[in-house]
């Protein structure tokens, strides 16, 4: 009846990984945990092939690595804006009985099944960029104010040196905005010498793009405390000094009132007022702390990386 004429199936599309550095974090991913890509379509008759399967990408920040869930074997490791790694390949196509048409055998009714695409179950991790970095000293509200801008739980008590490391929680803006906040240990006078948690504070804030000077309203003189934070981080490093940098007075529910403190904070980007625990200000803080790294965007490079969620 004319010869075999049944064409060949479809490729199944891929998984790709892609670098986007509009991200700063996996979040995402804690909502969707299945990524499948379109299957090829099944040969027609006519000689018509089928169409390959749509690929399928996920985007992550740069700084993701990919590792095989069982074997932890390191699978790729993104580290530019728009680097793709085919992470799960689709399966080729089947052959139509027309393939195997030959002069002496014309009317063949074999036919080659396709190849099932690559499974993969993988942990990503991200090396992340501690965007900014609460400075201040013990019991200036840093943990509380991470643990309402984030989901972040740092420990929270009424005594000095409550947090002995570095916490860092994501802060999710709307328009699935997100930057990561450090919340660093305390620092004390004399910091820069070892003193207190001191070399240790200083290694960490070190990683951070943009620090926000943490002084509590109810503290006994706000300029002097200003002074020592500006002076114990210079004397570690005039290139931390020199980073940006704002002024947030906290705790201003004691107050009861709207109160903007007057300071002398020479290159500092902005003065903030807020309350952790009754939730005020933090709206305008958050949003000028996003104003403030998209400025810095083009001009901070990934080797300022460091911290990593575990």
């Amino acid at each position: 009846m004319g010869g075999p004429d049944g064409g060949d199936g479809g490729r199944g599309g891929s998984v790709i990984v892609r670098g986007d550095s509009n991200l700063a974090t996996l979040l995402d991913y804690t909502y969707r945990d299945k990524w499948i890509a379109e299957r090829g379509e099944h040969g027609m008759g006519s000689n018509k092939s089928g169409r390959a399967g749509a690929d399928i990408v996920m985007p992550v920040p740069p700084g993701t690595i990919l590792r095989d869930n069982e074997t932890k074997e390191i699978l790729a490791e993104i580290l530019e804006d728009g680097q793709e790694v085919v992470i799960a390949p689709g399966g080729r196509g089947g052959k139509g009985n027309a393939f195997f048409a030959t002069p002496t055998h014309q009317s063949p009714r074999e036919w080659q099944p396709g190849e099932e695409g690559v499974v993969h179950s993988i942990e990503m991790e991200l090396k992340l960029i501690a965007d900014m970095g609460l400075v201040g000293q013990p019991n200036a509200g840093k943990s509380t104010l991470l643990s309402v801008i984030s989901a972040a739980r740092p420990k929270i008590a009424d005594y000095p040196f409550t947090t002995l490391q570095p916490n860092l929680g994501v802060v999710q803006l709307s328009d699935h905005r997100t930057f990561v906040v450090a919340d660093i240990p305390g620092i004390i006078e004399g910091a820069h010498e070892g003193k207190g948690l001191g070399l240790q504070f200083l290694r960490h804030i070190e990683r951070t793009r943009i620090l926000a000077f943490l002084i509590p309203i109810d503290a006994m003189d706000w300029q002097a405390e200003y002074d020592q934070l500006r002076r114990e981080i210079a004397e570690y490093s005039p290139d931390l000094a020199a980073k940006p940098h704002c002024v947030v007075f906290t705790k201003m529910d004691l107050l009861g009132e709207e109160y903007a403190p007057p300071i002398d904070a020479p290159g500092a980007f902005g003065l903030f007022a807020i309350s952790a625990a009754a939730r005020e200000g933090l709206d305008a803080l958050t949003a000028a702390w996003w104003t403030e790294l998209l400025r810095l965007k083009q001009s901070v490079r990934p080797e300022d990386v460091t911290l990593s969620l575990p």
